[in-house]
């Protein structure tokens, strides 16, 4: 496995956050996970619609800024290879929310540097406590996220089978990648700070739906 010294990471952040903040999204073949266009929705259940992608979109653009953040503070090469690698698999999430959002005639969050900028912060601390607490973050993050988009589905209207097939897609993704951090030796994080999670989370996602 190639090695990086710290500079060269620290140029592959600033190289992978510039083109996230230019939308330079890998494209998918989202095709294949959608079902062919609904016309039903209402004017309300488009808003709604459109806002619950927005804060989905929103937590992909947080998940690109704790990945990369946690590369570049990663310990080891193996470590900052499997952050980069997961970064990478988030990035499909990315554009499917992006085109959802423009099929739905809205647009991202307005606040996106900040959730890009925080997440990143965040990811640097969670990083520089080490490997094994980093993997812990990971997996208490993807399990919240499972959590949120769980209840999302719950809210979705019933006839946007688009939206409700993105996102329960991104479930499954998201809980795999709970599994795996698991796997790796993840550790169990305090409940303090996963409560301070959810906290900062609630934060993000009632935003976005609006902003």
């Amino acid at each position: 496995m190639r090695q990086y010294s710290a500079f060269d990471r620290c140029l592959i952040s600033v190289d992978e956050g510039c083109k996230l903040m230019a939308g330079f999204y890998t494209r998918p073949d989202s095709s294949q996970h959608e079902p062919a266009e609904q016309s039903s929705l209402t004017e309300q259940e488009r808003r709604h619609s459109a806002a619950l992608m927005r804060v989905n979109h929103a937590g992909e653009i947080a998940a690109q800024g704790l990945y990369q953040a946690q590369a570049l503070t990663a310990r080891s090469t193996a470590s900052w290879a499997y952050m980069r690698n997961n970064a990478h698999q988030e990035e499909q999430h990315l554009r499917w929310c992006a085109e959802r959002l423009q099929a739905l005639h809205s647009h991202p969050s307005v606040l996106t540097p900040l959730w890009y900028c925080g997440s990143f912060g965040i990811g640097c601390l969670a990083g520089l406590m080490g490997d094994r607490w980093s993997l812990g973050f990971m997996k208490e993050t993807e399990d919240q996220v499972v959590e949120h988009l769980s209840a999302h589905l719950q809210c979705t209207p019933c006839q946007d089978k688009k939206t409700i097939a993105i996102i329960e897609r991104i479930k499954i993704d998201e809980a795999e990648h709970a599994q795996a951090a698991s796997a790796a030796g993840g550790a169990d994080l305090p409940i303090a700070v996963k409560k301070l999670m959810r906290y900062t989370a609630k934060i993000m996602t009632s935003s976005a739906y609006y902003f």
